[in-house]
């Protein structure tokens, strides 16, 4: 496994990544997969960081919390619409790592995972902020409409057009 680089901009993007193939590793091992199961595998990456000491509490609730939001909205947009997920990132998939993106298509997958269940989680959490860590795709400033593009798990930084610190996945 990749260890986390303590720089401080990157840090919580890298163990959004690292806390998703963890998740994904115990995930695509059980014989139940629903909804709930992928939480579970969240929360065990979320305390194994924790325990490896690679991220603080507070941070590792904070980037397993970020997690559950960007698969639970993909989910949701994938069983709602019946597109792929690459129509939900909003960009080529070519920019993407494979690794990661094979990773959200798994977790993602309608036919995988009954992951309607995180609806109501996503719903409750659709927002997103300046300074939360966001998954691949893009992200539509609340404000002005400007259209931030994550190639990678990443900070979400105020919109440069306007400064705007509150986001929406593109509803497409």
């Amino acid at each position: 496994m990749t260890k986390i680089r303590r720089d401080p901009i990157e840090a919580l993007g890298e163990a959004y990544e690292l806390m998703l193939e963890r998740a994904m590793e115990g995930f695509r091992k059980l014989t139940g997969k629903s909804g709930p199961a992928l939480h579970e595998e969240i929360d065990k990456a979320r305390d194994t960081a924790v325990e490896r000491g690679e991220l603080s509490q507070e941070d590792a609730d904070k980037v397993a919390g970020y997690l559950k939001r960007d698969l639970g909205h993909a989910a949701r947009y994938r069983s709602e619409t019946g597109k792929e997920l690459k129509d939900w990132l909003g960009f080529e998939v070519d920019l993407i790592e494979n690794e990661i993106f094979d990773l959200f298509m798994q977790a993602a997958d309608k036919t995988t995972v009954e992951l309607l269940e995180l609806k109501e989680m996503a719903e409750l959490a659709s927002t997103y902020h300046t300074g939360e860590i966001a998954g691949p795709g893009t992200l539509v400033c609340e404000n002005c409409g400007e259209k931030l593009h994550f190639r990678k798990a990443g900070r979400i930084p105020p919109c440069p057009k306007c400064h705007g610190t509150v986001f929406r996945r593109p509803e497409q």
